[in-house]
């Protein structure tokens, strides 16, 4: 895989219910493109014929072409096992899709990747420079609570199975702090936009 000088890769994560798709959402309304790797995972199992056998011969879940997920996640939820063999059968075609994507889209001055599990996927090397969406843990303990409708055991359950948001901060090259608000998350997104459309001009 290789890149022109000036197209620059961007991944975006952040943990759970940081406000990530806030952000994401707010770059494509802004015109720019971004690869969703969970949507990418999806199609692992809808549209990759490949991908849909293998999972066929690991775990027998699939009925007439079609996977059949509920089946599927429960012979991999509560077994670490069965769950590194799902994902060796999903990440290595999430990751070409996003070689692709970056292949395909050299006429860009940058593109974004949407990569929830970036680092624990260890997919920083596909990423010029990578932006972390912060919540200190208490907001986003509640966020997630309200948003699943769970109680905070099982939030505290689900946030310390990833990377915790404030190392995840520190390893970031770019922070977009959610912690005062959507004006002001706008605001750095604004203020972001504002510092590459200069370096595009700059590299033209």
């Amino acid at each position: 895989m290789s890149k022109s000088k000036t197209m620059k890769v961007y991944g975006i994560t952040g943990s759970i219910a940081c406000g990530k798709s806030t952000v994401t959402n707010y770059l494509r309304e802004h015109g720019y493109l971004v690869i969703d790797a969970d949507r990418i995972s999806r199609e692992a199992l809808t549209i990759d014929q490949g991908c849909i056998e293998k999972v066929d011969q690991l775990f027998h879940c699939v009925h007439g072409g079609i996977v059949d997920r509920k089946a599927l996640g429960k012979k991999v939820f509560h077994d670490a096992k069965a769950k590194k063999m799902l994902e060796n059968i999903i990440h290595p075609y999430v990751i070409s899709q996003l070689k692709e994507a970056i292949q395909e889209n050299q006429d860009l001055p940058c593109l974004f990747l949407d990569i929830p599990l970036l680092y624990e996927s260890h997919l920083e090397y596909l990423c010029d420079e990578i932006i972390v969406v912060y919540l200190d843990e208490q907001r986003q303990v509640q966020r997630l609570m309200a948003r699943d409708h769970i109680d905070e055991s099982y939030a505290y359950t689900i946030i310390n199975n990833q990377i915790s948001s404030l190392k995840k901060r520190k390893m970031a090259d770019i922070v977009f702090d959610n912690n005062q608000g959507i004006e002001e998350l706008y605001k750095q997104i604004d203020e972001f936009i504002e510092r590459i459309s200069h370096e595009e001009i700059i590299n033209e």
